[in-house]
């Protein structure tokens, strides 16, 4: 097997990114589809990651700092994927010199990200009927 990649790839030439998201939230959460697309699509920087040149996840990143729409499909989860995306993600956002980085992580998802090191940062919360809580994650001062 080779080695899993993740790429900034463009949303308008990367349909992997709609198709992921349509089935995990549209199909499999059941979110509603007009909660899932959003005019965030054209401004963000979107990352795909592929195992031997299949889509398996995506995320996608604003120049404010909020990743959002970490998705991966159902058989890539439970391999350190998710794992690997989220560090590329991060790495990007340090890169572009982004002081703290905020998601709405699923409650289910909080301790994948606790790992990374984001810490609870609001009540929770529903969105699109799905518990929520906001997440925070600030650079250690060198």
């Amino acid at each position: 097997m080779t080695e899993p990649l993740v790429q900034v790839v463009e949303w308008s030439r990367t349909p992997a990114l709609r198709d992921i998201r349509q089935c995990v939230f549209v199909d499999e959460q059941q979110v509603p589809a007009e909660l899932e697309w959003d005019a965030h699509d054209t401004d963000a920087t979107h990352f795909l990651l592929t195992v031997e040149g299949r889509p398996l996840g995506t995320a996608r990143l604003l120049a404010d700092g909020h990743i959002g729409r970490v998705a991966l499909l159902a058989e890539a989860r439970g391999q350190g994927l998710g794992e690997l995306l989220m560090r590329a993600v991060m790495a990007h956002a340090r890169s572009m010199g982004l002081p703290r980085l905020e998601l709405s992580a699923q409650t289910h998802a909080l301790g994948f990200y606790q790992r990374l090191g984001f810490s609870v940062c609001s009540e929770e919360y529903l969105d699109a009927g799905i518990p929520h809580r906001d997440m925070c994650l600030h650079w250690p001062t060198p």
